[in-house]
């Protein structure tokens, strides 16, 4: 696990698109039943079950992708809770209301921190309309790549990690000797800086293992994580050119490493 708190690689505007991605997901999960400031979901069993029914009807299911929309009995609630009213859910937009719903404060916390790190040079490089057109098509694509594995799952995807990974891997392709700072758990979270071609390719390595060994059901979609850095990575390669600039101040710190 790396977990990057910095990178020094300014940008030429202010990153608009990217500190609203960051809000707007902030807002949606503050105001969802799982950050607990919205007292209307209740508490207890009924907020356990409210917190079911919220992620089923905004988040993504693969089986609804593939084979339209399941009748409630089959949207697995938790035993005990009572059959939720009838909503309409359309499969195709779920994989964009997803992207901003979260499942914890960690899973928030988390995609927000690698966004405000890398989004906003791949914001600056690309433009902000661009930009935004490129994330949401990640978020697409990694969504649909991940469902492909599991069409007839019946388990919410939420989250917008696969749109933040298409950022990530955009980012390596443009940017891939800027200096990042990095916490490694495994060295009791001492920061070091290393160049963004080691940090995003470890980080990729460890998805792409995780993808290979994990199974269906809850938890991470690794998986989405790997289609959405690919794209991103080959999005980059095919429209954008590297930042001569930055490659030239980069090169003379390279495999610098400091505390």
């Amino acid at each position: 696990m790396v977990i990057p708190v910095y990178d020094e690689n300014p940008v030429r505007r202010t990153p608009v698109v990217t500190y609203a991605l960051i809000a707007l997901c902030t807002v949606v999960f503050l105001l969802g039943p799982i950050s607990g400031f919205n007292p209307s979901y209740g508490t207890g069993d009924q907020l356990r079950c409210a917190q079911a029914v919220y992620f089923d009807r905004w988040g993504v299911i693969p089986a609804e992708l593939f084979h339209g929309q399941l009748p409630l009995e089959r949207l697995g609630l938790p035993a005990g809770c009572p059959a939720p009213h009838a909503f309409t859910k359309t499969a195709f937009p779920s994989v964009l209301t997803a992207m901003f719903v979260h499942g914890s404060w960690l899973h928030l916390i988390g995609n927000m921190l690698f966004l405000y790190v890398f989004g906003d040079n791949v914001e600056s490089r690309m433009g902000r309309f661009r930009y935004l057109l490129f994330f949401l098509a990640a978020g697409y694509l990694a969504t649909y790549g991940f469902a492909l594995a599991g069409a007839d799952s019946t388990q919410s995807l939420v989250g917008a990690s696969g749109a933040i990974s298409g950022a990530l891997g955009a980012y390596l392709y443009l940017y891939p000797r800027a200096r990042v700072t990095s916490l490694f758990p495994f060295l009791f979270f001492l920061p070091l800086r290393f160049p963004a071609w080691m940090v995003l390719g470890f980080w990729f390595a460890l998805q792409w293992l995780a993808a290979q060994t994990s199974q269906s059901g809850p938890g991470v979609a690794y998986l989405a994580h790997v289609v959405g850095f690919v794209f991103g990575f080959l999005a980059a390669w095919v429209c954008f050119r590297r930042s001569p600039k930055l490659e030239t101040a980069a090169r003379a710190t390279q495999g610098d490493l400091q505390p």
